[in-house]
């Protein structure tokens, strides 16, 4: 393949000039269109799949597909910013979609079960273009010193270090061998056979999934009989593996992870036992950062008054357009960092209770925990020790050798 050729979803030799040919879809959709006729079912993701199959830039080894949801944050982000530097009513209608955008997105995707680069682009980018303004609007004024850029940019190096961290593996279950040969084969009934603990012959059909636990039936969950008691292991239809406690499925991932808290859609990965500290590294140097970052700014273009006050009072914001966009671009921060900082509380204090998000989200469905700090966290009981214990406890994740399954055993 030359630079500019592919092998598009359909296995064919293509080439980026014909980008714009024998599209059916999309030319039988606009003659609809123009008809005032209604498209067929499945027509608008026919067209959306052959345009995302065709987003490609030239490469070395062939045109490299591009991610759909990468680009809206970085063409959308600027120009809504640039706009709302023009008028304070401009701004405050902005500001005030830009969350709810956002929020709309996440539960779309959330609904849908879909992994996307959407949230991990925004975050990138919004961090490396109020770097961008930072440098080029506020620090020219002459009222930020050369020590205090070395500082906020050596908290945005160590923050990104943690995020690389935070995107590793999360603390993945390995995947049977003779699960990812069945994989490979694509049968929708799948037989996994148990050399411990008395599995013998498990066979799934759909949900309906039945085993012979030391010859008793059981269901989705199993105790093993060579555990000690209080120590619960159960089998992930799924994965089909034995889990070990507190590990759980991720239905986005696709996998299974020890300790799992939750699928944050920052980092497009899991947040579980190997990466949980890198992702409190990173949200806390993010804090730290952002904060510092929105100071600064506001020392400059607001002079005389504290931050707090600069943020809600500044009268002389709007003067020229260099402060009125460092302004917006600090309001834009406050916003993100407030919910960043929410993210952040909340995970301390579940930390402080050692249970997770997930843990916590069963335990409400269940009612089977207690509402505690107006119900910002929920004890569910099973595993605190106190709070020195508890933060031990998690200050010593991945430090041990993970649990082995029975597969893995044997």
């Amino acid at each position: 393949l030359c630079c500019c050729e592919y092998v598009d979803r359909r296995g064919e030799r293509n080439h980026l000039a014909a980008c714009c040919c024998d599209c059916e879809d999309l030319d039988e959709g606009c003659e609809r269109w123009l008809t005032c006729k209604s498209l067929p079912p499945g027509a608008l993701e026919r067209i959306a799949d052959t345009v995302a199959d065709r987003l490609r830039i030239p490469w070395f080894a062939g045109a490299v597909k591009i991610n759909v949801s990468l680009v809206p944050p970085l063409v959308l982000l600027p120009v809504f910013l640039h706009v709302a530097a023009l008028h304070f009513l401009l701004g405050l209608v902005i500001l005030t979609s830009l969350p709810v955008v956002v929020l709309w997105y996440y539960y779309l995707t959330h609904r849908r079960k879909e992994r996307t680069l959407f949230f991990l682009s925004l975050g990138l980018f919004s961090l490396g273009y109020m770097y961008y303004v930072f440098l080029q609007e506020v620090v020219p004024q002459g009222h930020v010193g050369y020590s205090q850029v070395v500082a906020l940019t050596c908290g945005l190096i160590l923050m990104l270090a943690a995020l690389s961290r935070a995107k590793k593996d999360p603390g993945y279950l390995p995947i049977p061998a003779s699960n990812e040969k069945s994989s490979h084969r694509g049968l929708p009934n799948k037989s996994v056979r148990g050399s411990s603990n008395g599995l013998h012959g498990v066979t799934m059909s759909g949900a309906a999934i039945g085993r012979a636990v030391n010859g008793e039936a059981k269901g989705y969950s199993r105790m093993s009989a060579e555990e000690p008691e209080g120590v619960k292991k159960d089998w992930c239809a799924k994965c089909q593996l034995v889990r070990p406690a507190r590990t759980g499925h991720c239905r986005l991932c696709g996998r299974c992870v020890r300790r799992l808290d939750h699928h944050c859609v920052w980092i497009n990965s899991c947040v579980g036992e190997q990466n949980h500290q890198a992702f409190i590294l990173a949200l806390s140097f993010f804090m730290l950062t952002s904060v510092y970052g929105i100071t600064l700014t506001l020392h400059t273009v607001c002079r005389g008054r504290t931050p707090f006050v600069a943020l809600f009072y500044c009268p002389g914001a709007y003067s020229d357009y260099s402060s009125a966009l460092s302004f917006t671009c600090v309001w834009y921060c406050a916003i993100v960092t407030a919910g960043m900082g929410y993210i952040l509380l909340i995970q301390l204090l579940n930390i402080s209770y050692n249970v997770t998000e997930r843990e916590a989200r069963l335990a409400l469905r269940d009612n089977t925990g207690r509402r505690l700090l107006g119900g910002l966290v929920i004890d569910t009981g099973q595993y605190n020790r106190g709070f020195l214990c508890n933060w031990g406890h998690f200050l010593s994740l991945g430090s041990s050798p993970p649990q082995r399954s029975a597969e893995d055993i044997v």
